[in-house]
C-alpha cells in the first residue's frame, strides 16, 4: 500500500508542479515586460507600446487567475500528500509558504488596480501601480524557492535528544546554502520563459504575414528582455552546478552520469546508465573535472560511492540536465544573433530563419524549464528532505491517491481548454478592433524600423 501510494503521490505531484511551473513566469516576469512597454509609451509617446501594454495586462490577469488555481491545488497537495514532511518539519518549512501567501495577495490587489487604472488613473500613477506587481512576484518567488532549497539543504534547526526539533530559526531556514543559487536561477528562468514565449507568439504572427509595427514591437520588447537574461542564466547555472557538486554529490554524479570516483572525469554527452556504466554517451576526457573545479585533477564523486538505496534515477536526471543545458546554449546563440544584428544595423534580423528560431524559442524555453525542475526534484530522490527524511516515509497512507490524480487531470484539462479559448478570443477581438480602427492608434508601415525600448537597451 505504501509503495502504491508513493507512486501515485509522486506522479500527481509531478503533474501538478509540471503544469503550474509553466504559469509561474507569467506571474513573475510578464508584469515587468508589460511595464517596459508602458514606460515606452510614457517616455516617447508611442501609441503602439500603449496598445501592447494594455493588451498584455489583460493576458497577464487571465494567466495569473489560472496560476492561482493551479497554485492552490499544489499547496493543498503539499499538505495532503506529504504529511510526514509537515508533521516533522512544519515549524521550519511552513514560514516560507506563509510569506508567499502575503506576496500573492499583494500581487492580486495591484494587478486589479493596474488593469482598472488604465482610464481611471493619471498615466504615471498608473505606471507606478504596476511596480508592486513586479516586487510581489520577486518576493513570492524567493519565498517558495527558498522552501524548495531547504529540501535540498535543510538548515535553521537543531534536533534534541528526544528527536524533536529545537532552536528553530525560520530566517536561517529560508537563507540556507541552496537559496543563494536556486532563487536567481529560477528568477532568470522566469524572465527567459516569459520573454521567449511572448516573442514566439509575435514571430508566428509575422511569419503569417502580419508584418505591421504592432507585431514587430511585440516581438522586440520581450525578446530583448529574454536575450539579456540568458547570458546571466548561463553564469548562474554554472555556479549552481558547482554548488550541487559540493552539497549534493549524488545528484551531481547523476547529472553528469559519473559512475566512478576520481580525477580527470569525462564529460558525458547523452547516454544512459546500464549495468553500472554509461552506455551510448559521447565521452570527452577530463572536461567534466575541468568544468567542475577548474582543473583536470579535480576529484568528482561518482555513483560508486553512493549506497544503492540512496541513488537517484541517474538516466532521467542526466538526460533532463543535458536537455536544459543544451536548450540554454541554443537560446544563448539566438541572443548572440540578436545582439550582433542590433550592433550592426540597429534592427533585428529580417530573415525567415530568424523568425522561425524565435518561434521555436518559446516552446524550447518551456521544455528547458521543465527539464530543470526534473533535475532538481528527481535528482534529490530518494529524499524529500536531504539526508533527513525519505520520500517514502513522508507520503500519505490514506489511500485513494489515484482517484485524486484523475480528478486533478480532469480539472486541469478543463481549465487549460478554457484558458486557451479565452486567450484566442482576446487575440481575435484585438485583431478585429485593429482592422476596424476602433479606438486603436494607426500602425506603422511594413518597413518602419522599431527602435529599442528605453530601459532595455539602456538608451
Amino acid at each position: 500500500m505504501v509503495a502504491t501510494d508513493l507512486l501515485a503521490a509522486r506522479e500527481l505531484m509531478a503533474f501538478t508542479l509540471g503544469v503550474h511551473i509553466i504559469l509561474v513566469p507569467f506571474g513573475v516576469a510578464f508584469p515587468c515586460i508589460t511595464l517596459v512597454a508602458n514606460y515606452r509609451w510614457l517616455r516617447h509617446g508611442d501609441p503602439i507600446a500603449r496598445q501592447l501594454a494594455e493588451h498584455w495586462s489583460k493576458v497577464m490577469a487571465v494567466l495569473f487567475a489560472v496560476g492561482a488555481v493551479t497554485g492552490t491545488v499544489l499547496s493543498l497537495e503539499m499538505g495532503l500528500l506529504w504529511p510526514g514532511l509537515f508533521d516533522r518539519f512544519g515549524a521550519v518549512i511552513g514560514v516560507p509558504f506563509s510569506v508567499e501567501g502575503l506576496f500573492f495577495f499583494a500581487e492580486a490587489i495591484f494587478i486589479a488596480i493596474y488593469i482598472y487604472g488604465w482610464r481611471r488613473l493619471s498615466p504615471w500613477a498608473h505606471f507606478w501601480s504596476g511596480v508592486p506587481i513586479v516586487i510581489a512576484g520577486l518576493g513570492g518567488t524567493f519565498a517558495v524557492i527558498s522552501a524548495n532549497a531547504w529540501m535540498n539543504q535543510p538548515a535553521g534547526f537543531a534536533v534534541g535528544a528526544d528527536g524533536r526539533l529545537t532552536h528553530v530559526d525560520p530566517l536561517a531556514a529560508m537563507l540556507n546554502r541552496a537559496t543563494a543559487y536556486e532563487v536567481p536561477h529560477m528568477l532568470l528562468a522566469a524572465y527567459m520563459v516569459a520573454g521567449f514565449v511572448i516573442a514566439s507568439v509575435y514571430a508566428v504572427g509575422i511569419l503569417r504575414g502580419r508584418r505591421d509595427r504592432y507585431h514587430r514591437l511585440g516581438l522586440l520588447i520581450p525578446l530583448a528582455v529574454a536575450a539579456l537574461a540568458t547570458p546571466l542564466q548561463v553564469v548562474v547555472g554554472d555556479v549552481a552546478a558547482r554548488a550541487v557538486r559540493t552539497d549534493q554529490p549524488a545528484k551531481f554524479a547523476a547529472m553528469e552520469l559519473t559512475t566512478g570516483t576520481g580525477p580527470n572525469q569525462s564529460l558525458q554527452i547523452g547516454g544512459v546508465l546500464s549495468g553500472g556504466h554509461a552506455r551510448g554517451a559521447i565521452s570527452i576526457p577530463g572536461v567534466d573535472s575541468l568544468l567542475a573545479g577548474g582543473s583536470r585533477a579535480t576529484v568528482i564523486q561518482g555513483l560508486d560511492r553512493v549506497p544503492a538505496a540512496d541513488r537517484p534515477p541517474a538516466t532521467v536526471v542526466h538526460l533532463a540536465f543535458q536537455t536544459m543545458v543544451g536548450i540554454g546554449f541554443g537560446l544563448l546563440a539566438l541572443g548572440t544573433w540578436i545582439g550582433w544584428a542590433w550592433w550592426r544595423r540597429r534592427d533585428l534580423p529580417r530573415s525567415r530563419w530568424f523568425l522561425r528560431a524565435v518561434a521555436l524559442s518559446g516552446p524550447a524555453s518551456v521544455v528547458a524549464l521543465e527539464a530543470g525542475w526534473i533535475t532538481t526534484e528527481v535528482g534529490r530522490q530518494p529524499w524529500i528532505a536531504y539526508h533527513l527524511l525519505r520520500t517514502r516515509d513522508a507520503v500519505t497512507t490514506v489511500g485513494g491517491v489515484w482517484g485524486w490524480y484523475a480528478g486533478v487531470v480532469t480539472l486541469y484539462t478543463l481549465v487549460g481548454l478554457a484558458t486557451v479559448w479565452v486567450l484566442v478570443s482576446m487575440a481575435r477581438r484585438r485583431r478585429e478592433s485593429a482592422s476596424d480602427g476602433q479606438g486603436l492608434p494607426p500602425r506603422g508601415g511594413e518597413d518602419e524600423p522599431v527602435p529599442m525600448p528605453v530601459g532595455v537597451a539602456g538608451r
